[in-house]
């Protein structure tokens, strides 16, 4: 083989290298154009997700339960429909609260006072909704802290009571707030705590402080105490707590005999009957000035009592023991006051309210400090101050 031939294959060899080369590029180029067209497709394809077709039992089942009336709508989430869409938006907006790829907002929030109005379990709501128990358990407590968020919107500022008052009820307590009282509902906490939560009569309750303006909004509303603790004793507690009640000097706030007349705390006579239903026509009308005047307090004070039937009433939740730690009962229980008052400040007639008696029986911005009682405690001015509304009152 003469130096031509030897030439000639070696050029041929570097031509059949050079195209080898060039294939090799060709098609890893060609294999990442294919890779991001692949990707471009499945963005695309996240981007069309479609939650219809991914969930479309429980999408059917928020439908059905929307589109219905809103008799039934109340009934079974104690609202209508209105006031639901509002409070998802305020959630939304306000109180943080987001959707995720398989629930929606307005589910989430079903899920949730699904549960505080019938006390549904989890294997029940899970049911309901077509959800596993995790994701119910979990929205519920997004729901919670959400809602929680909204108390310095939900919560209502007092007015007292003005000299231009027409209400029968309240016209004869000028600068009255409204009315405080607290109350037991029944909580489950671990054995060891038991006797700490045991009230008088043995039962096992946590103690509910709540104040509610004229209109039955609540002002403040505190839980946490033991049911063995006094009514007096919280209150104390929560007025000179720094984030506690606020009440401005020369105003004050109906109580029952549990409490002490003093500034900012009016209660009615000891030792003379007080309850609605011991006074009448006839011989059972009230005799004196002191009779009169606990009439009239129990009218006026009776609205707390109305409030608490009305919020056991629409929350079953409340009037069963929960399986939750107490921490969270707590806030089932503020929660509840709050939804309650959104619900009365945002529907137009609420058909739980005639359910309730008109009177029911009960039983026995920052400013300067020294602009507000701090301490319960007895006075004599008070109990003057009183005497003397009671007797203008009977004359």
């Amino acid at each position: 083989m003469d130096e031509e031939e030897i030439q000639v294959i070696v050029i041929v060899e570097e031509i059949m290298m050079s195209i080898k080369i060039f294939l090799l590029v060709c098609y890893f180029y060609l294999r990442h154009i294919r890779s991001r067209r692949n990707r471009r497709i499945q963005r695309r394809a996240r981007a069309r997700y479609s939650m219809i077709a991914r969930n479309p039992a429980q999408i059917d089942h928020m439908h059905a339960l929307i589109h219905d009336t809103d008799p039934n709508f109340i009934q079974q989430l104690r609202m209508d429909r209105n006031t639901f869409a509002r409070l998802c938006f305020l959630l939304e907006n306000i109180g943080g609260l987001q959707r995720t790829r398989h629930v929606q907002i307005s589910e989430q929030v079903a899920i949730f006072l699904s549960v505080l109005s019938r006390h549904k379990k989890n294997m029940v709501v899970k049911f309901d909704f077509k959800r596993s128990g995790y994701t119910i358990s979990t929205h519920f407590n997004t729901v919670l802290k959400a809602v929680m968020k909204l108390h310095p919107i939900l919560l209502s500022t007092p007015q007292p009571v003005g000299d231009d008052c027409m209400d029968d009820r309240w016209k004869w307590f000028k600068g009255c707030l409204g009315s405080l009282d607290g109350t037991y509902i029944v909580v489950r906490v671990p054995i060891n705590k038991k006797a700490w939560y045991k009230n008088r009569k043995g039962d096992v309750y946590v103690n509910v402080l709540v104040v509610c303006d004229q209109n039955m909004q609540y002002v403040y509303v505190l839980s946490g105490w033991e049911g063995s603790a006094a009514d007096s004793r919280v209150l104390r507690d929560v007025v000179s707590s720094p984030n506690g009640l606020r009440v401005p000097n020369g105003n004050c706030y109906l109580c029952d005999c549990g409490y002490r007349n003093g500034p900012g705390f009016l209660t009615p006579y000891r030792g003379v009957r007080y309850h609605l239903d011991e006074f009448g026509t006839g011989t059972s009308v009230p005799q004196n000035y002191r009779e009169l005047f606990n009439l009239r307090h129990a009218k006026a004070r009776n609205i707390i009592e109305r409030s608490f039937g009305l919020l056991q009433q629409r929350w079953g939740i409340i009037r069963s023991r929960q399986f939750y730690p107490i921490k969270m009962q707590n806030r089932i229980i503020m929660v509840c006051c709050l939804l309650q008052n959104f619900i009365r400040s945002t529907i137009a007639v609420d058909p739980l309210e005639d359910e309730v008696p008109e009177y029911v029986v009960g039983q026995s911005h920052d400013q300067p400090d020294n602009d507000f009682v701090d301490v319960v405690e007895s006075s004599q001015i008070c109990t003057a101050w009183r005497d003397n509304l009671a007797q203008s009152m009977y004359n």
